[in-house]
């Protein structure tokens, strides 16, 4: 598995991003890697026609600026005893900033406090679904409310075959980043390891009309066979993955698998909650190369649903449509 190198933390209040900073001290640690914190500061506007650039606005902001160091200070001086941590304030738009941040020092993970605590119903069109959407690291999105250490993690794959050939590698990679991931962290907290695949069987409710069950088709035959063979290539998944582990490491984790039958904006909500996962790993992304493409509605809608923790990782070959400017 890739070793994560490079994490960056962003923090709000010292209550709501205390969870998610020390999960990002404690992932640095056991990984030996970097770790950066930022918090966000909106740019000052006085209005009334006063100059942007003026004097008065320059001191308002350059005050602001100050207090917010502060606060950081107050969040991340506790732990540099642990480990050395790079932090400063960003100005500006808080998704374009931070994606401006990954691209500039190379991060390889983006750990962060949802901006509320109802966070999945104002997900879609706020600033986290912008970063989901437009970050090219994994986004690890942290609820405040989250315990020091997780139960069980559930790891969504899709093993489906319909794609074009060369969007199934690029798939099959995805699946095996978000299996290593969710290994891991599961590892690390000594929880139970989920996965899951939801499947349909492509024209099955046409099949079970009158007209082709007089041509004698046994639809619950076909439908078996699907089932067989999305569990041969799940079982396939995690062989593969096992292979690029350390040894025992999938013997050891016993991860149970759960092959629903249905879509997966409804079942892997379903099964999280029945669960009660304390994350959900995902892939984001289906399709490379598209700027800020989204995997359709139906990551939105798993999005929206699951209450839990959430770490989405992108496809190799994802491009954001943010640059450095």
């Amino acid at each position: 598995m890739k070793r994560i190198q490079n994490i960056l933390c962003v923090v709000s209040s010292r209550t709501r991003s205390r969870i998610a900073l020390e999960r990002a001290v404690l992932l640095a640690e056991n990984n030996q890697a970097s770790l950066t914190v930022i918090s966000l500061s909106q740019p000052v506007s006085i209005g009334m026609g006063m100059p942007e650039s003026g004097p008065i606005s320059t001191e308002l902001q350059a005050a602001k600026l100050e207090q917010s160091n502060r606060e950081l200070g107050f969040l991340v001086d506790p732990y540099r005893d642990r480990m050395k941590i790079h932090s400063h304030v960003l100005i500006g738009v808080e998704f374009l900033e931070i994606i401006r941040e990954v691209l500039r020092e190379g991060h390889d993970l983006v750990i962060k406090t949802p901006e509320s605590e109802d966070w999945l119903d104002r997900l879609l069109g706020s600033e986290d679904m912008h970063l989901l959407r437009k970050c090219p690291c994994p986004v690890w999105l942290i609820k405040s409310s989250a315990s020091k250490s997780f139960r069980r993690v559930l790891a969504a794959v899709d093993v489906s075959d319909v794609y074009p050939s060369n969007e199934m590698k690029t798939r099959h990679v995805l699946n095996q980043q978000i299996l290593e991931m969710a290994s891991s962290l599961a590892l690390a907290d000594f929880a139970e390891l989920h996965i899951v695949h939801a499947w349909q069987a492509i024209g099955e409710r046409a099949m079970r009309g009158v007209l082709m069950q007089k041509r004698g088709v046994d639809v619950e035959t076909y439908i078996a066979e699907v089932r067989k063979q999305r569990e041969l290539r799940l079982n396939r998944l995690l062989q593969s993955v096992s292979n690029e582990l350390s040894p025992d490491v999938i013997d050891y984790l016993k991860p149970q698998t759960h092959l629903v039958k249905g879509r997966a904006r409804k079942e892997i909500p379903a099964l999280a909650k029945s669960l009660q996962a304390d994350l959900v790993v995902m892939g984001t992304v289906a399709r490379t190369g598209i700027p800020g493409f989204f995997s359709g509605n139906t990551a939105e809608s798993i999005l929206g649903q699951i209450k839990c923790s959430v770490l989405a990782i992108k496809p190799p070959g994802f491009k954001t449509p943010v640059t450095v400017v």
